[in-house]
């Protein structure tokens, strides 16, 4: 009884989602951005996939199946190995028992994403105040997959805005949700997931069926917190300056389907909206226009100033701190 007891302790205390841990991490990834060294969680995990998909492709494993398998084997090594880890560390050196927790927390901080995101923007928006376009096309390159060379330095702070708007959701409120929820072995189970889908989910004959899994699962995982982020958007903007609580729920319901994908469109049309300047338009890839739609309340200007920019930022900075201060609640 006293092991299992022990046992239980140790997976509430040690790999439950904790608040302290969580502001902790949070605090790390806004001042230090995302940590840059050879074994960072995700390097591995694509890795890893990259070298399960071989073996899969091999045995002839490329379908429906090859990806539901291949997700159980990542599952199976990140999510397992992880908690093992975490597990026996707290078993293991008991006079210790810092060690457990400081891995949590490293964990943690490693699959928090907002930082590194709002640094890259801030990269754009400082070649963007010099004029200097060319670094301002090199920064937003880092961010977006278009073509840059048509890009000006408005287009530049549009696209920087979409993709800060966009990966709100992915890279943070999404992974806070799961560990609320599941603690951390949830916040892994999503990044596996979330690799996934940006490695093998795409519509392509190569991956049409075996990517299906990953594609899918990852809709699935951001279904709520995509439409919490839009909700918790506007709620922000209502203390934002210069931002609409109203045109944030207003464009986001209206316009989150004309982006592809059912959750992406949530937060950022919903940013669209609050920032009350229209985001997106011309869009060129491989040096095809492929698509000139504009997302946001059609009476508002497009966005192009660094005012504009820094009220998006202001924006998601603090949706951002409020996802994380909610969910340190929730955990209390």
């Amino acid at each position: 009884m006293a092991g299992a007891l022990s046992a239980a302790y140790i997976l509430r205390h040690v790999l439950g989602g904790q608040p302290v841990a969580l502001a902790i991490a949070v605090l790390l990834d806004l001042v230090l951005g995302d940590p840059v060294y050879r074994a960072h969680p995700i390097r591995l995990m694509g890795a890893t996939l990259s070298a399960f998909e071989r073996a899969l492709r091999r045995i002839g494993a490329d379908g429906y199946g090859g990806g539901i398998a291949l997700f159980l084997l990542l599952a199976a090594v990140w999510v397992g190995g992880i908690s093992a880890l975490i597990y026996f560390a707290a078993i293991a050196v008991p006079w210790l028992p810092w060690l457990a927790w400081a891995l949590h927390v490293f964990v943690l901080y490693s699959l928090l994403a907002l930082g590194d995101l709002l640094h890259h923007v801030w990269r754009v928006e400082r070649a963007a105040q010099r004029d200097d376009l060319p670094e301002a096309r090199r920064a937003i390159a880092c961010l977006v997959g278009r073509d840059i060379d048509r890009m000006d330095i408005p287009a530049c702070r549009r696209a920087a805005v979409e993709s800060l708007s966009e990966n709100l959701t992915d890279g943070f409120t999404s992974p806070l949700f799961w560990y609320a929820l599941l603690g951390l072995s949830g916040l892994v189970l999503f990044k596996v997931v979330s690799t996934m889908d940006s490695m093998v989910g795409y519509k392509t004959p190569r991956y049409l069926r075996f990517g299906w899994c990953g594609a899918r699962t990852d809709d699935v995982m951001n279904y709520i917190p995509a439409r919490l982020t839009w909700l918790l958007l506007a709620a922000v903007a209502l203390f934002t300056p210069g931002c609409s609580a109203a045109k944030a729920l207003r464009v986001g319901l209206q316009q989150h389907a004309i982006l592809p994908g059912p959750n992406s469109g949530w937060s950022e049309a919903a940013t669209a909206g609050a920032i009350q300047r229209r985001i997106v338009g011309p869009i060129w890839m491989n040096g095809n226009l492929v698509t000139e739609v504009w997302i946001g309340d059609p009476t508002d200007p497009p966005l192009a100033t660094h005012d504009d920019l820094t009220r998006a930022l202001t924006l998601v900075t603090a949706t951002g701190l409020a996802a994380a201060a909610l969910t340190a609640l929730a955990l209390i």
